[in-house]
């Protein structure tokens, strides 16, 4: 946990063992390095793939974008597979939801509960087969909603959610060392809480994401 970004070449020299021994050793903690993981947006034979609609697109007002994105969270025991969705201009934490696999169902789940804010003008996530499965492209066609997908191998397409998961892991999950799927839902129902209301942003001069939310929305359902 004190050096979250030492993969396993790193950890072999720290340790002065064989990298596969130090690949044994970090599966059997669940201990990884903080970096994308390809499996996370692997997109699925035959899914359909839309165009990046946001570069140069300027954030001009709330609902104008939400994005969606997964992330792992490492525990002591394994990790846990983390989705949210982000409003984009004002960084509001719509819905989030945990998952110990990367099936679709943890992803609709978080879908519909972003819309009891209402809904974007522009939809966009990666190309991983969650995201790009008929299921959860409906609800967004129904809604007239515009879809926009990274590019491959292109995090910085989502750059604010990325933002987000680093704020996460640093100012929660690394510190946090949690032991169970328990405690850390706990944990993260607090956070994002904090991280809606309370936590000022540099890039949003120092205002709160719920700030520049429309305030009658998160009333609805704070997040």
């Amino acid at each position: 946990m004190e050096y979250p970004f030492f993969g396993s070449r790193r950890m072999a020299v720290m340790l002065n063992v064989n990298r596969k021994r130090a690949q044994r050793l970090m599966g059997i903690l669940g201990i990884e390095a903080l970096y994308p993981k390809p499996d996370l947006s692997r997109p699925a034979p035959g899914h359909q793939i839309y165009p990046y609609l946001l570069r140069g697109v300027p954030i001009l007002r709330p609902n104008q974008v939400w994005s969606t994105d997964i992330t792992y969270i490492p525990m002591q025991g394994g990790f846990l597979y983390l989705v949210a969705v982000m409003d984009w201009f004002s960084r509001f934490v719509l819905s989030w939801e945990l998952s110990n696999t990367m099936e679709i169902g943890f992803c609709l789940a978080a879908q519909q509960a972003a819309f009891r804010f209402g809904q974007p003008e522009i939809w966009n996530n990666d190309q991983g087969s969650q995201f790009t499965a008929n299921a959860f492209l409906a609800p967004l066609q129904r809604r007239g909603i515009s879809i926009s997908m990274d590019g491959r191998g292109r995090a910085l397409d989502n750059v604010f959610i990325e933002r987000l998961w680093r704020s996460l892991k640093y100012e929660l999950i690394y510190p946090g060392d949690f032991a169970g799927g328990h405690e850390l839902y706990s944990a993260l129902e607090r956070y994002f809480h904090f991280y809606n209301h309370r936590r000022p942003h540099q890039a949003l001069r120092y205002q709160t994401p719920a700030d520049l939310f429309p305030r009658s929305s998160t009333r609805k359902r704070a997040g």
